[in-house]
């Protein structure tokens, strides 16, 4: 108010400066009296100014510097009412003075009638734009008004002539900041606390204009002087809060919300934001009965709801996160993130079907929403609906070809497979296990599902091919092993095949016995099993040459060929085995170690060479319970060496101790000096 009385009191000291057209109608008495008033006001003596321009008036009559000197000395003792009658006679003189209308809006003003003060302001300036100064006024008029936008336009337009104006550079950062225009309310108090670090006040606005500008950082420099200089500055406090959490600082966070909570206990509005900070530090228990205050306070506001149900979805309460979510939405229908987190909620729980609708209500608005159509795939794929997972697979597919679209879209094709096979539909089987192979699935399960299709199609060499492939894959999947073996020695079940003939009177009238005829059926079978294995014979004395003439691949291409008439020929298949570890195909050789071992569970040899090719292939843990088994089977197999390849396995693994123990055993049953020193040496080097 005080900036108001000096622009009257400015007018009023050159009123006795100033000549007009009135001072060659004041005579001298008048215009001594006026001297004398401005002499008086000059000491401080009011009244006694008041009194010699009133005297002045009375001899004078109007005169426009007697009433403008006179109104501005009533402004000064606060007689408003007095000094406006006053003004208003100048007017009727000088009805083109700006300086008067300045004077008047001052006097409206002080008097907190701020409409009439810029009525007047604004007349002043229509008849004087050239002075700048009256922007400073009509600013601040706005500003009580709380006319920010107008205030800033004033501001900006004073401030373009007296850019040093302190005091009206805070009004407009304020007025920016009224309007949470932060950039420019920043800006503004940058420029004044770079002006004077010292004297500046206004380190809580600056520090909240920064931090809504995204300069956290320095928010909380200018927030901290704040509370520094006001320990119960909560917004600066809250402030402080709100920077440290946008910076990951979420224990100084923590604590300055305690502080504006326990002082300020019912401020609502600062829940959802603490209850955030708590869900992100993992304290949910206290981040939901947060949330619960605030929704309690603020229940039309979806972001209570929506961050609840974020935090039960978290914790895997998938019904209460669902329950919130469907909340938000009714607040905010138009909210697809709140969709596709319920739509997730519900794969989560397994509850296919609606996920499902939900991703359908998402992909309404964003058709092309890669990561939802993947996410209703794997829906559709669980739900054993593999004809539209494996369509959507494909589309993504052809967009982005990425790893786990083609698994995806492999398992789909596999298990669509299997179900089609049960649906007697080989031809349509064979297809997606095909397709699936040549997208690279790397998993038996095509290739059993292929023996299977074989095997009803009566194609035995391809059933067995792709048993052996099935196994070859995935070696601890029993059921592939237990299925081939089962497979294999039904290929020699007894079988009577009892000729038919269109005219059965012709038929020979020979009458058999059961027993006969179970003799009979064992005759043929014989017959025909041992024809079988004379020629694989032939083929496996013509392997066994060329093996010894070191020549692998025929002796395999031979031993195969045995094979295919006996299959369940356990040491033919450990030959195949040795010949491809010989050829250094360690995988192929494990292969076939593992197929004699399914047709002779108890064979020590094909055992003791399956641990030790995965030895080779540095498989320590499989090659150790191989050897075990051996050694199950036959303690004294091979003079120990059983025990010789297990130490080495636990040697391998750093297995110390045990190294030691089979070490020892080795030398119980070998008796190969030699062979014995270097073992002994070896367990001393291990128990140093």
């Amino acid at each position: 108010m005080k900036k108001r009385i000096l622009t009257a009191l400015l007018i009023s000291a050159m009123a006795c400066f100033t000549t007009n057209s009135s001072d060659a109608l004041m005579n001298s008495e008048a215009n001594l009296l006026y001297q004398q008033a401005c002499s008086a006001e000059h000491q401080q003596d009011l009244k006694e100014a008041i009194s010699k321009l009133e005297q002045a008036v009375s001899i004078a009559g109007p005169d426009a510097m007697l009433y403008t000197k006179l109104a501005g000395i009533y402004s000064e003792i606060d007689e408003y009412d007095k000094a406006l009658e006053i003004y208003k006679k100048v007017i009727d003189i000088n009805p083109d003075d700006a300086f008067i209308y300045i004077s008047i809006g001052s006097i409206y003003e002080n008097q907190g009638k701020y409409k009439q003060a810029l009525e007047s302001y604004n007349k002043a300036l229509d008849i004087f734009p050239e002075y700048r100064y009256n922007y400073y006024n009509i600013g601040n008029v706005y500003y009580q008004l709380r006319d920010y936008k107008n205030a800033v336009e004033a501001y900006n337009l004073f401030l373009e002539t007296y850019s040093a104006h302190t005091d009206s550079r805070e009004n407009l950062a304020s007025s920016y900041f009224a309007l949470k225009d932060y950039n420019n309310a920043s800006k503004q108090y940058k420029i004044i606390y770079d002006k004077n670090p010292d004297i500046f006040k206004h380190y809580s606005e600056y520090g909240l204009s920064l931090l809504n500008s995204d300069s956290a950082e320095l928010a909380i420099e200018m927030l901290e002087k704040a509370v520094e200089r006001d320990p119960e500055n909560y917004s600066a406090h809250l402030g402080l809060a709100q920077a440290y959490q946008d910076l990951g600082k979420n224990s100084e966070s923590y604590d300055q919300y305690q502080v504006v909570l326990e002082h300020v206990p019912n401020l609502n509005t600062v829940r959802l934001d603490y209850a955030n900070l708590l869900a992100d530090m993992d304290k949910n228990t206290e981040a939901i009965e947060q949330y619960i205050l605030y929704i309690k306070a603020f229940p039309d506001d979806f972001n209570g709801y929506a961050n609840l149900a974020s935090v039960y979805k978290e914790l895997k309460n998938y019904d209460k996160a669902i329950e919130n979510y469907e909340i938000a939405i009714e607040k905010s229908p138009n909210n697809l993130d709140y969709k596709k987190d319920i739509a997730n909620c519900y794969h989560n729980k397994k509850d296919y079907s609606n996920a499902v609708a939900y991703y359908d209500q998402v992909l309404l608005s964003e058709p092309d929403n890669y990561n939802i159509k993947f996410n209703k795939a794997l829906a559709l794929h669980a739900l054993k609906n593999y004809d539209e997972a494996i369509s959507i697979y494909q589309q993504l597919y052809k967009i982005k070809s990425e790893k786990t679209v083609k698994d995806n879209l492999n398992n789909a094709l596999v298990s669509r497979g299997h179900v089609r096979i049960e649906e007697n539909n080989l031809e349509g089987a064979a297809a997606d296990f095909k397709l699936a192979i040549k997208n690279g699935y790397d998993d038996g399960y095509a290739y059993y599902g292929m023996a299977k299709i074989y095997r009803i199609q009566g194609n035995n060499t391809k059933a067995s091919e792709n048993y052996e492939k099935a196994i070859a894959l995935n070696p601890d999947k029993t059921l592939y092993s237990a299925e081939y073996s089962e497979f294999i020695s039904s290929l020699y079940a007894p079988k009577v095949n009892v000729e038919k003939t269109e005219n059965p009177s012709e038929l020979p009238s020979i009458s058999l016995s059961l027993e006969d005829d179970k003799k009979a059926a064992d005759s043929v079978i014989k017959e025909k099993s041992q024809v079988l294995i004379k020629q694989s014979e032939t083929f496996i004395s013509q392997g066994d040459k060329d093996y010894k003439n070191q020549n692998y691949d025929a002796a395999i291409k031979n031993y195969q060929s045995a094979l295919q008439l006996v299959p369940d020929d356990a040491l033919t298949l450990l030959k195949v085995g040795i010949s491809y570890n010989n050829l250094s195909d360690t995988t192929r050789a494990i292969n076939y170690y593992q197929k004699a071992i399914i047709v002779n569970p108890d064979y020590t040899d094909a055992w003791f060479n399956l641990g030790l090719a995965y030895a080779n292939e540095n498989n320590l843990i499989e090659s150790q319970k191989s050897l075990e088994k051996v050694i199950e089977l036959d303690s004294d197999y091979n003079y120990g060496y059983a025990y010789y390849a297990l130490a080495m396995a636990f040697e391998n693994q750093g297995k110390k101790s045990d190294a030691v123990k089979n070490y020892k055993l080795f030398i119980k049953h070998n008796s190969d000096k030699e062979l014995i020193n270097d073992v002994q040496n070896k367990i001393k080097e291990l128990q140093k």
